[in-house]
């Protein structure tokens, strides 16, 4: 995604579990609170497996359906979308590349926060292998800026905001 290029993708999925380790449940619409989650999920409850380490990086996180195939062509290994225990999968968004911006998927604003890394824990909920096969394209996890619902089929844009910072020259002052 370079500086400038347009881009858009969509919402090709939505999951959420009531409680840690609980299966992951495909939804078409769920609604988004700042400082919360997404309503009906682990983490907007606190019931979630890292509930004891609260914070806006667990307010929502996204997994591109492109590094689900890419796991099942490359590893040979095949899971489902929910499987892969993010709440949004996407198609068309380079999501390593949101880490620090804004974007809008519907009508809610996110920041990316940091990359979703899977994790040993991930994978003793799957099966051997997820972690090796979604090893820097885990994901991303967000901040919900301003609230709403996120419907299946949404689009997921840059915020202007965002792409104006990103394209704006570095001074001597934003250097330290």
């Amino acid at each position: 995604m370079a500086r400038g290029a347009p881009w858009h993708g969509e919402v090709v999925s939505i999951h959420i579990a009531p409680k840690g380790e609980d299966p992951m449940r495909s939804v078409k619409i769920v609604r988004a609170t700042p400082g919360k989650g997404l309503e009906g999920d682990r983490y907007f409850n606190a019931s979630g497996t890292y509930s004891d380490r609260p914070g806006p990086a667990r307010e929502i996180t996204f997994i591109e359906s492109e590094a689900i195939e890419a796991m099942a062509r490359d590893n040979e290994l095949a899971i489902s979308p929910g499987d892969a225990r993010r709440n949004v999968v996407t198609r068309g968004v380079a999501l390593n590349h949101l880490v620090g911006r804004e974007f809008v998927v519907g009508g809610v604003w996110l920041r990316g926060i940091r990359l979703c890394e899977p994790c040993s824990h991930l994978e003793g909920l799957t099966r051997r292998g997820v972690l090796a096969g979604l090893i820097h394209r885990g994901g991303l996890r967000a901040q919900i800026l301003s609230g709403g619902e996120i419907r299946v089929g949404d689009a997921i844009t840059p915020s202007d905001a965002s792409e104006a910072r990103a394209a704006a020259p570095i001074t001597s002052a934003d250097e330290h």
